[in-house]
């Protein structure tokens, strides 16, 4: 690189400055000399070295003690260049009959240091034009230039709103530049999270350079602006019991610390933090929610409804009744919305809700009316009716004779409630085969029999005793060697409607044919009455040629 026209070595501050001498060693060279030029001109003498006799000599220049050295090619090196060594150095060779020169100029470089922004401010404020902070790039030569970013965009000046000031200082022992850029800024709320750099331009060996800063991003202070006001937890319905927090926030940094909450019915707001807690609230607290800033501006609201759900079973707990008793039932819901109601019998759901209009032994049972608020979770009633059908005692009984002809079954079909207790008497010779069996109790029936072979007619007694009645009915039963006609048993309830339908059948069959029958006697009565009266008159036309004939015959006797 030439300066001016003149050769240059550029080197890193505190590294080592290497100048070849470019001349070409002449014939008879006696010595060769290395000397700088003060600012004045005058020359300064460094280092000698002799042709002939090989030995280097180095002045006595303070600046240079140390640090200098000179090879056989007359090569002059200086260690830790320093910003004082920007000099015009001049190689000297010598002869008897010349004297050779070339200068060469030394230029330093050194890198400042990262630059940091000191001095931050705690917080921006907008509106306010105040100091960011300073921008500050160390030990720089030749001197930099600061330049300030945000978001990686520079910051140009604008009056009032963007203000920089650079200084530039050196340090007149190490002739190093240290430049401080300070800014003065008037944030807006979008500059809540912007980032703020600065980088530092300088020159090194081999050009322009540059170094940025780590980036800063300050906290943006701004009123508030707009209150919200939520309903915590963020569920999308609110039943009786539950607990809620009103939180109200406002939009500004740092956001509002108190507020004031307005409640339905109440005129004066309540002064509290940004939150207001209701624990289990009833459906009057459905209504109208405000908050606002202590000084009564931005007001924002909501609409809380609280959902709730009431059931009323008539009667409800447990309930006794006489059989064949009406008992009317009533399950009566007031809810917040509509409510789904059913019914539930034993576990097992129902079709159709309970109506009694004469109690029977299966109705019998645990009743429960549920309802639920399906668009909110969590929301169900349900209230029990434990009905006891009570009954006396009614006893039936029945007998067959078993087909192996020895011996005859009776049994007593038993309704009741509480569950009757069965006894059986005997009266007249004979035996009983067996003890009497039990069939299993359901909707307040069941059947006791016994097995006897009587030797005699007897008499059989069934007697079924609950807490409401002693009941007693007997039966004649006739000796096995005695014919008579066996009572079948009773069977259950569906085969009970299935011969009733059964015999209603054959009744109405056996009447039509009865009918028939009769208007067909009419008619035949009819015709025979027709026809002996046809048959009087004809007997009276043959009675009379019989007499003839007689008269005839006895005539004839007589003449005879």
């Amino acid at each position: 690189p030439l300066a001016l026209g003149l050769y240059t070595v550029n080197a890193v501050y505190g590294d080592t400055i290497t100048m070849p001498c470019r001349l070409e060693v002449p014939d008879g060279l006696m010595f060769g000399k290395w000397k700088y030029e003060m600012p004045n001109g005058s020359p300064v003498f460094i280092a000698f070295r002799s042709s002939t006799k090989k030995n280097v000599q180095y002045d006595d220049v303070p600046d240079y003690k140390d640090r200098l050295s000179l090879s056989e090619n007359y090569t002059l090196s200086i260690k830790n260049a320093r910003i004082s060594d920007e000099k015009r150095f001049v190689c000297m060779l010598v002869t008897e009959d010349d004297v050779s020169e070339e200068p060469t100029i030394v230029k330093v470089f050194k890198q400042p240091s990262q630059p940091e922004i000191l001095h931050q401010a705690d917080f921006l404020e907008t509106e306010k034009l105040q100091m960011l902070g300073e921008c500050v790039a160390r030990d720089s030569y030749p001197e930099g230039n600061v330049t300030w970013y945000k978001n990686g965009r520079v910051l140009q000046p604008v009056e009032e709103v963007v203000v920089i000031n650079l200084q530039k200082m050196v340090d007149k022992s190490t002739g190093l530049f240290t430049m401080r850029s300070s800014l003065q800024y008037m944030p807006t709320k979008e500059d809540a999270n912007a980032k703020f750099s600065c980088i530092v331009t300088y020159y090194g060996p081999s050009g322009q350079k540059t170094i940025q800063s780590e980036s800063v991003v300050f906290d943006v202070h701004y009123p508030t602006e707009k209150v919200t006001i939520q309903v915590l937890p963020q569920s999308s319905t609110i039943k009786e019991g539950d607990n809620i927090t009103l939180k109200c926030s406002g939009n500004g940094n740092p956001p509002p610390q108190e507020f004031l909450f307005y409640i339905p019915g109440e005129a004066e707001g309540v002064r509290s933090s940004d939150t207001y807690v209701m624990t289990d609230v009833r459906r009057n607290a459905t209504g109208e929610y405000k908050c606002s800033l202590t000084d009564k501006s931005m007001m924002d609201s909501t609409i809380i409804t609280v959902h709730y759900l009431d059931l009323q079973l008539i009667p409800s707990g447990e309930v006794t009744k006489q059989i064949g008793e009406a008992l009317p039932v009533s399950c009566t819901i007031s809810s917040s919305r509509n409510a789904t109601v059913f019914w539930i019998k034993d576990n097992t759901r129902m079709q159709t809700s309970p109506s009694f209009s004469s109690l029977q032994y299966q109705d019998a049972g645990n009743y429960i009316c549920e309802t639920t608020l399906q668009e909110v979770e969590g929301l169900k009633k349900r209230k029990t009716l434990k009905l006891i059908v009570e009954g006396k005692p009614q006893i039936k009984m029945t007998k067959k004779t078993n087909t192996n002809k020895m011996s005859k079954t009776i049994v007593c079909h038993v309704e009741g409630f509480p569950k009757p207790a069965v006894q059986w008497t005997v009266t007249g010779s004979g035996s009983i085969i067996n003890k009497a069996k039990e069939t299993k109790y359901v909707n307040g029936k069941f059947s006791s029999k016994i097995v006897i072979a009587p030797e005699e007619n007897v008499t059989l007694t069934c007697i079924a005793e609950n807490q409401l009645e002693r009941t007693v009915t007997s039966l004649n039963v006739s000796a096995i060697s005695i014919p008579e006609y066996d009572e079948p048993e009773d069977r259950n309830d569906d085969n009970s409607e299935k011969v009733n339908d059964q015999a209603k059948l054959i009744v109405g069959i056996v009447v039509g044919l009865l009918l028939a029958a009769l208007v067909a006697g009419v008619v035949y009565w009819l015709y025979v009455k027709k026809s002996k009266t046809a048959s009087k008159h004809v007997d009276k036309d043959l009675g009379n040629i019989e007499e003839n004939k007689k008269l005839e015959e006895n005539n004839h006797k007589s003449e005879t």
